[in-house]
């Protein structure tokens, strides 16, 4: 076989390798979800909640604040809202493996803006939604992508999203549902908080939220540059020394 052959051969051996690759991380991963603790801790007309993430290297402290009260809150044992669990559920999918566990649950019920806080930064949070049916969240200048939606404890929905340019380089990304959806959403790349605003009062839908890990753990590199993985730098290296010795031949 001819250098020039090996070289194209390779080339394409590392083309197929690196689609593999990404195919593969493209699939469904767990996600690591909140297990909400205590109850209001606001003094005032607000609520303010507290929880911990637990990952495979961390546990990530979580504050929930909304300046306007809520619906409920749930943080022990009380009626699960996740579900169904088995067979098709509208929270998993071919990018999310799990649903939240137990049965905590914050339930919205006013107009406006609240605000999640994480103890680290977090590496693209997930938040899973019941009910989103008279309601919808908006994010400002926080673009999301919908993973799920389907029939839920309250029936069948979907879910969409409408962009809005607010003018002065600001731009609002809403969630909206259509009938009663439950479903989850995700944003992309590392997080210290997050904030959104409920867009009208309805009595009530819910959510909860979920990381695919740390940001070091997930994002060990600059977000949306990935280290190759050994067999890959190997490969790459390989293909550039066949390319040198062709060319000094």
């Amino acid at each position: 076989m001819t250098t020039a052959r090996r070289t194209a051969l390779l080339s394409r051996t590392i083309s197929a390798l690196v689609l593999l690759a990404a195919s593969a991380a493209a699939g469904a991963t767990p996600v690591y979800w909140t297990d909400w603790t205590g109850g209001d801790t606001d003094s005032g007309q607000g609520f303010k909640g507290q929880g911990t993430i637990t990952t495979p290297t961390s546990t990530v402290s979580v504050t929930y604040t909304n300046a306007q009260g809520i619906g409920f809150y749930q943080s022990e044992a009380g009626t699960d809202y996740w579900g169904p669990r088995t067979g098709a559920s509208p929270y998993t999918g071919s990018q999310v493996d799990n649903a939240p566990t137990g049965s905590d649950i914050i339930a919205l019920q006013y107009a406006g803006s609240q605000t999640l806080t994480f103890s680290e930064s977090i590496a693209n949070p997930v938040f899973a939604l019941v009910s989103l049916n008279g309601n919808g969240y908006a994010f400002l200048n926080q673009d999301f992508d919908i993973l799920s939606f389907g029939c839920g404890k309250w029936g069948c929905g979907s879910l969409g999203k409408q962009v809005v340019d607010l003018g002065n380089g600001n731009t609002e990304y809403r969630l909206i549902g259509s009938g009663e959806p439950h479903g989850a959403i995700r944003f992309t790349g590392a997080f210290e908080s997050l904030t959104w605003r409920s867009m009208s009062t309805e009595f009530w839908n819910g959510f909860t939220v979920g990381v695919q890990g740390t940001a070091i753990e997930v994002l060990p590199t600059p977000v949306g540059v990935p280290l190759p993985a050994p067999w890959l730098l190997l490969a790459i290296g390989s293909a550039g020394l066949l390319a040198a010795r062709r060319k000094h031949a």
